[in-house]
């Protein structure tokens, strides 16, 4: 070794370095760990999977959809949050859509791609069209501030950008839908009118005079898109209809939810939330 070249005895004292850490950090270390895990926290280690009737039903740390073959939610169970990776561990993430995102394009039969035949909704609207829809299911008010009645982004846009409006148009709302406001500074409000170019103008999001019903966590995904957990609100307003389903008495489906409830991290963290699989199975076992 002593007689090989400088650059040589660096590269091979480098490969053995590789070598060994491999085997440390890529095999004994995880192993370690593993084990140790395995001993402490089988349950956990092993993914929370929760068996029901002698199968695998999910994870306790990962949220799922209760959904029919067509997609339709079934109304004898509660309602996950959305999920912007249709709760896919693979596909873990968010929208990344902002709260300055309130503008759609509208989709154009004519246009030169896909994406302009496709169009794109805003955040703002896919949370209006998201708060309409629980409402309707649920047999509540779906209204939102900055939302129209029909379910998308109460956005106007304004032209010219500075100075007195000549024109204003409703951008999410597709002709021959009507505006939302009729007027606004006297002007006209027009229908949105696919492909055409509306970026020029002021963007002015209307707050309207709603209050919501509908919590927040019924209309906006998780960071992960895999979130187990939905609010206390949220399974509070499922209740009715879950117990009318199934012939409960609806103080009985609230006690399951408050012992189905997990309290703030540390006393202190987060809020409280309920795992929806949990409160599921359990109100399966009630026969």
């Amino acid at each position: 070794m002593e007689r090989l070249p400088n650059t040589l005895r660096r590269h091979l004292a480098a490969v053995r370095a590789v070598a060994v850490l491999t085997v440390i950090l890529g095999g004994l270390y995880p192993l370690l760990v593993t084990g140790i895990a395995q001993v402490l926290l089988p349950h956990r280690a092993g993914g929370s999977i929760l068996r029901e009737d002698g199968r695998d039903v999910g994870s306790a740390l990962v949220g799922q959809s209760f959904t029919d073959r067509n997609g339709r939610p079934v109304r004898r169970y509660f309602q996950s949050r959305p999920s912007a990776g249709g709760y896919d561990p693979l596909a873990s993430g968010a929208s990344n859509l902002g709260p300055q995102d309130v503008v759609d394009r509208l989709p154009d039969p004519r246009g030169k791609d896909e994406a302009a035949r496709k169009g794109r909704v805003s955040l703002l609207t896919q949370v209006c069209a998201r708060s309409k829809a629980v409402g309707e299911f649920e047999g509540v008010s779906g209204a939102r501030p900055y939302c129209t009645a029909d379910g998308v982004g109460a956005v106007l846009k304004v032209f010219p950008a500075v100075g007195r409006p000549t024109r204003v148009v409703s951008v999410n709302q597709a002709c021959p839908a009507a505006p939302f406001v009729a007027a606004y500074e006297g002007v006209k409000v027009e229908c949105g009118r696919p492909g055409e170019d509306y970026a020029a103008g002021r963007t002015v999001p209307v707050r309207g005079n709603a209050h919501a019903v509908v919590p927040p966590d019924a209309v906006t995904a998780s960071g992960s898109g895999l979130d187990p957990h939905i609010s206390v609100a949220y399974a509070e307003l499922q209740a009715p209809r879950v117990a009318r389903e199934r012939g409960l008495d609806v103080g009985r489906v609230r006690t399951l939810i408050r012992e189905h409830t997990t309290g703030r991290a540390l006393g202190f963290l987060g809020e409280p939330g309920v795992n929806v699989l949990e409160l599921n199975l359990a109100l399966d076992r009630e026969r």
